[in-house]
């Protein structure tokens, strides 16, 4: 039988989060939880909006409570990722975007962030694999097709990424000139020529 203060505070969390009241919110899904310590949502939510207002370590232990309560939780898993590639540390991250994109092969937002992790590890041919999945799930993604350029680049792959800046110069022409630039691809900077800096 749920518990109906639970469910009342958690709603009310839920109007004061909508309405961007987090404060309120914040504490209407404490009160949540002390009447269901395992109201998933509720700690999800909670985490959510402690990582926004910079309280990593508080954010960190309700994310993994979440995952505590739903394990198979891919968007708990990807947020638990994200702060840790916030608060600088790679390993945990890339381990929380593996779990993520487990759970929800789709979440292209997770293939970014296990790509990001695997290049800051210099695991740059897994995170070609990444990149080009998150590519491939949101082919409109400037920022990371010039990351799976970078992979390329790194791993001496000219032609890819020669294909990757021609791609890009389709739909993002200034992140093209910045793959060229920071690649030392001059070669192909014709490409890019009528662009002013």
């Amino acid at each position: 039988m749920p518990n109906l203060e639970s469910w009342r505070h958690y709603l009310r969390g839920r109007f004061y989060q909508f309405t961007k009241r987090p404060d309120r919110a914040m504490t209407e899904y404490r009160a949540t939880l002390q009447y269901d310590p395992d109201f998933a949502q509720a700690a999800h939510l909670l985490a959510y909006l402690l990582f926004q207002r910079r309280q990593y370590t508080e954010a960190e232990r309700y994310f993994q409570e979440t995952l505590r309560l739903r394990p198979r939780n891919a968007q708990a898993w990807f947020n638990l990722g994200f702060l840790y590639d916030h608060t600088s540390q790679p390993p945990r991250a890339v381990e929380a975007f593996q779990q993520a994109v487990r759970f929800d092969p789709k979440l292209d937002s997770a293939w970014y962030g296990l790509g990001l992790g695997l290049a800051t590890l210099g695991r740059h041919d897994e995170a070609a694999r990444a990149l080009e999945e998150a590519t491939r799930l949101q082919p409109m993604n400037g920022r990371a097709w010039y990351l799976l350029g970078m992979a390329y680049h790194t791993l001496h792959q000219d032609l890819k990424v020669r294909e990757i800046v021609q791609h890009l110069n389709r739909f993002d022409r200034h992140t093209a000139r910045r793959l060229i630039l920071d690649t030392g691809r001059s070669d192909l900077a014709y490409l890019i020529a009528d662009l002013q800096a």
